[in-house]
């Protein structure tokens, strides 16, 4: 069994999206969007269990239309979404099992990532002891403008900037002390990897294809689900 615990955080109202029941179980190239993540982590040789973050009132719908039709390998449990997307990491890795060394935390919208980026990110990770955590992500290929009210207060330089995705990769026990100490101290992260940098851990980013797209907004699903069918 593998030693790497997948969560899927699908908690999101879907606001930006403009779907009010969210976006997770949007038909996308003929599954569920989030099923596409789950397959791919199921298909991983280094996971050996899921954890899906849902809606607590939606657990049994989620799982008959996203989980049960699929025939997966990897046990899966659920854990209950909480108001922000920190709270609902928390209440993931709250189910992680003892056997698991390492949870990916994944969003459930993100559905072209592959078994392949998955085993190379563990990888970066399981070979270097110091590292608390890895992240996917690319080098920024765009110029960035440092903004206020409209205008342009700066450009830095953009080859010290990634642009990052999921999943986000952890020592589970580096992820439990991060979560621990910055709800001590009241602080929000942008993503989980900047709660862990907020503890004093050190993560790295790895590179993955730029196709490892979100679906956000409405106009984003015509091009994801041409990719999922390129893909066959």
């Amino acid at each position: 069994m593998g030693d790497v615990c997948a969560v899927i955080v699908a908690g999101g109202s879907g606001q930006r999206f403009g779907n009010p029941g969210g976006k997770q179980l949007i038909d996308a190239a003929g599954r569920p969007l989030m099923t596409w993540s789950l397959l791919a982590f199921d298909a991983a040789p280094s996971v050996g269990h899921i954890v899906v973050v849902c809606p607590a009132g939606r657990t049994e719908e989620v799982r008959r239309r996203a989980v049960d039709p699929f025939d997966l390998t990897v046990p899966v449990s659920f854990a209950p979404a909480g108001d922000t997307r920190q709270d609902s990491t928390r209440s993931g890795l709250a189910e992680v099992p003892e056997t698991c060394d390492f949870v990916a935390i994944h969003d459930g919208a993100r559905p072209l990532i592959t078994p392949e980026v998955i085993e190379g990110a563990v990888r970066v990770l399981r070979e270097d002891a110091e590292l608390d955590g890895v992240v996917c992500g690319q080098p920024a290929v765009d110029t960035l403008k440092l903004v206020e009210d409209g205008m342009i207060l700066d450009t830095p330089d953009r080859s010290r900037f990634w642009t990052v995705q999921t999943p986000q990769i952890f020592r589970v026990e580096a992820l439990r002390r991060a979560e621990d100490a910055v709800r001590a101290e009241g602080f929000v992260g942008t993503d989980d990897a900047s709660i862990v940098e907020r503890a004093g851990g050190r993560v790295r980013c790895v590179e993955a294809p730029r196709d490892n797209l979100k679906v956000t907004l409405p106009e984003d699903l015509p091009l994801v689900e041409f990719l999922l069918r390129s893909r066959g």
